[in-house]
């Protein structure tokens, strides 16, 4: 629906906070409710007059990838990916801090994690975090980041919430669909 936005969808390989493929992504693919794809598309449309783009890395997400995150969890010599995603908090304290959910938001289809891009050379826009950084500084209203990271910050949740996003505090990445289409519905077919 979206031809010209640009995917890196980290769960479909290696490059996350696990480690691994996880499990239900079978392809590279951005899936959301119709709704939420079309106030995205007009997001996509604003942020390119002012020479961006959208990168998504996460769109819906099956419940059976929010499962392997709990039993991922679950696993506390697992720590492979500890020092670029969750550096200084505690496995055993990511579903209390909020960054992981035994539910999400992603598996009702109209929630996504994106940043924006330089249409001209494709390199992201400097956000002061990378993507599912778990930390304080990953938070919106963080004071660890510059007055420029926080000014991209803000220009990415201006647009998202004039089209209907509403952001998630901790995930400065994180927005869901206000209205959306299903929102007691907690899908499971996989990405592909």
């Amino acid at each position: 629906m979206i031809p010209d936005v640009a995917l890196e969808i980290r769960y479909a390989g290696q490059n996350n906070f696990v480690g691994d493929c996880i499990k239900g992504y079978d392809a590279p693919v951005a899936i959301l409710s119709k709704r939420a794809a079309e106030a995205l598309l007009l997001v996509q449309n604003e942020v390119k007059k002012e020479g961006y783009s959208i990168k998504i890395f996460d769109a819906y997400r099956p419940q059976m990838a929010v499962d392997h995150f709990v039993k991922w969890s679950k696993d506390v010599k697992d720590t492979l990916m500890k020092a670029n995603y969750y550096p200084d908090i505690s496995k055993n304290r990511l579903f209390q801090l909020g960054y992981i959910a035994s539910r999400s938001g992603h598996t009702r289809g109209s929630t996504l994690d994106l940043t924006l891009i330089d249409s001209n050379n494709g390199l992201e826009i400097d956000m002061g975090s990378p993507y599912d950084f778990f930390g304080e500084i990953s938070h919106h209203n963080t004071s660890k980041i510059n007055e420029q990271q926080k000014k991209n910050r803000k220009f990415l949740m201006h647009i998202m919430m004039k089209y209907g996003f509403r952001p998630y505090p901790e995930e400065w990445w994180h927005y869901s669909f206000r209205n959306e289409p299903f929102p007691d519905t907690y899908f499971n077919f996989p990405v592909k």
